[in-house]
């Protein structure tokens, strides 16, 4: 019996000295609390999108709080936001540029028609997997919706087999750009300006067969735009959004119909 107690009282000595050792410890190698990255951590949306460039919401607000970093990248917290950032550094809040998500292509049923009857799982990365996708056009939009699942502001929607983005909706956190498996969507100012709503690289003839309204790069976009926002990237017109006045002339010109203007 008395074997047994000194055992017991043995194993209970050493775990109240490991727990002393380990309650020292955590003192000692403690990681000091950034007090004003937690403020500012508190005021953030906390969707982690990454659309500020930093790796979430934490990583910003540890930019914020050591002045690394600008109070108006915060894409779906808004200019509430950006007011509530600045408060807590005590600085100016600054204006913030607000954006939208676009859907660079433009193939419907009429423009792209499908190529075979699809019965696989029905989302655009299993469909982008057998010979990429279910539309004449392999660059399109699939349209099965995997960037509206992953929306969270109910900002997209299919029509037609093309999905379409509500910029009055769109925070332009950029989820659905990374959900693409096209790589169709981009993020640009939510400003009057042209978007060429075509992403195939192909030749002329092979493109107009995948698609009635394809760019065709055939340039005359490029040569008529007064300020030189347009260029032909990988055979098709690519329109810098920061030089683009929404002047309108590249789409008069387009022989295909293929570049919008977004109001």
């Amino acid at each position: 019996m008395n074997e047994i107690l000194i055992a017991v009282l043995i194993v209970a000595a050493m775990g109240l000295i490991i727990g002393l050792i380990l309650a020292v410890a955590s003192v000692i190698m403690a990681v000091p609390k950034d007090e004003k990255a937690e403020a500012v951590l508190e005021v953030l949306p906390g969707a982690n999108c990454g659309a500020c460039g930093y790796s979430g919401c934490s990583g910003y607000a540890k930019a914020l709080a050591h002045g690394e970093a600008q109070p108006g990248l915060c894409s779906p917290g808004g200019e509430e936001c950006v007011k509530a950032i600045a408060k807590v550094l005590g600085v100016e809040a600054g204006a913030i540029e607000r954006k939208t998500a676009v859907v660079k292509c433009d193939g419907t049923g009429e423009n792209s028609p499908l190529k075979m009857e699809y019965q696989g799982i029905t989302t655009c990365a299993a469909a982008a997997a057998l010979h990429g996708g279910t539309k004449n056009c392999s660059y399109g939009c699939i349209g099965f919706g995997d960037c509206v699942n992953v929306c969270e502001y109910d900002a997209i929607a299919v029509e037609d087999n093309v999905a379409r983005i509500n910029p009055a909706k769109c925070k332009s956190c950029g989820m659905c750009v990374k959900t693409c498996p096209k790589h169709l969507i981009s993020i640009v100012p939510l400003k009057k300006q042209a978007v060429v709503m075509c992403s195939n690289c192909d030749k002329g003839a092979a493109a107009t067969a995948a698609c009635r309204t394809a760019c065709i790069a055939c340039m005359k976009c490029a040569k008529t735009c007064p300020v030189g926002a347009i260029k032909i990237e990988n055979l098709h017109a690519v329109v810098n959004p920061q030089l683009c006045t929404g002047c309108g002339e590249c789409a008069k010109v387009c022989p295909k119909n293929c570049i919008g203007m977004m109001q």
